[in-house]
């Protein structure tokens, strides 16, 4: 049995951790309000912009004159993976439920006898997918000096992308990431960066007023400027949705591990409160049992 200083220790250092746990579940709620309208307002300008773009393409779609970043190589041998996490832990299971998603997709793509190449962005991607994939890393990057993140920083990102593909080094580029829902719901997402996916496309040809509209110049060079864009575009919506996730995710781990704490404390307390009444009792005994010997 651990004696009453072990006791008084034990729960003297738990209540630190909750106050720790408690200060980091208050940081991470006034940092989510602000990741998540950056988030949300993200949204209605990358929605729209695949639409734009779907509207475009909805006649070029597999055509002869498409752009390359529509129609792809025509190959589907080799796989690009860009894989969006935190730098810190301490966010339940945001990094690994993104790390999962990647780690299931690239394994079944090598049961196929398909080439994987994977770009992590975040410092936990990298350490958790670098135990079954080091070989295929061919590139990381950390958020840490990017915060909060900014759009130069996911130029840079499908600057990157785009120089690879141009130099032939992969023929689809996959992006995962965690689209936030709300403070205890963040979906892992894989979206199809290149050749480009654009959901869009049929509900935008559909439209009545959008199929009859014309542009200038062709179709085929409004896409070659705005596809480019909109892979920037896409890849800094993920990171704005990683930001608001992760945040999300920290404050629902924190607001947990202070109500372990919480609840920790009580049953030390408890066990510490036994014990010194068995103690106490126990002297007792010893003082009547001595004065009745004498």
């Amino acid at each position: 049995m651990a004696s009453l200083k072990d006791l008084r220790n034990r729960i003297t250092s738990v209540k630190a951790t909750q106050k720790i746990t408690k200060a980091m579940q208050m940081v991470a709620a006034a940092k989510l309000r602000r990741a998540q309208n950056a988030a949300e307002n993200g949204r209605p300008y990358a929605e729209k912009m695949a639409r734009v773009l779907g509207n475009l393409a909805g006649n070029l779609i597999g055509g002869v004159g498409a752009p390359r970043l529509l129609s792809g190589t025509g190959k589907d041998q080799v796989h690009l993976l860009v894989v969006c996490t935190g730098d810190r832990g301490l966010a339940g299971a945001f990094n690994s439920s993104i790390a999962r998603l990647a780690r299931e997709h690239a394994n079944r793509l090598l049961a196929e006898g398909k080439t994987v190449k994977i770009m992590t962005v975040g410092k936990k991607g990298l350490d958790i997918l670098r135990r079954q994939f080091r070989e295929q890393i061919i590139a990381s990057r950390d958020i840490r000096g990017n915060k909060p993140v900014d759009y130069p920083f996911a130029a840079e990102i499908a600057d990157d992308i785009l120089a690879r593909f141009e130099a032939g080094e992969f023929d689809v580029a996959t992006l995962f990431y965690s689209e936030f829902r709300s403070v205890i719901s963040q979906i892992p997402t894989a979206q199809k960066l290149i050749p480009a996916e654009l959901p869009q496309a049929e509900a935008a040809t559909a439209a009545g007023s959008d199929a009859a509209m014309e542009f200038e110049p062709s179709e085929e060079t409004i896409l070659e400027t705005l596809l480019p864009k909109n892979l920037t575009v896409q890849v800094f919506r993920a990171l704005l949705e990683n930001a608001a996730s992760e945040q999300g995710a920290r404050m629902s781990a924190m607001d947990s591990a202070t109500r372990n704490a919480g609840e920790m404390i009580k049953k030390q307390t408890l066990v510490y409160n036994r014990t010194r009444q068995a103690m106490i009792t126990k002297e007792l005994i010893e003082i009547i049992s001595g004065a009745e010997a004498l």
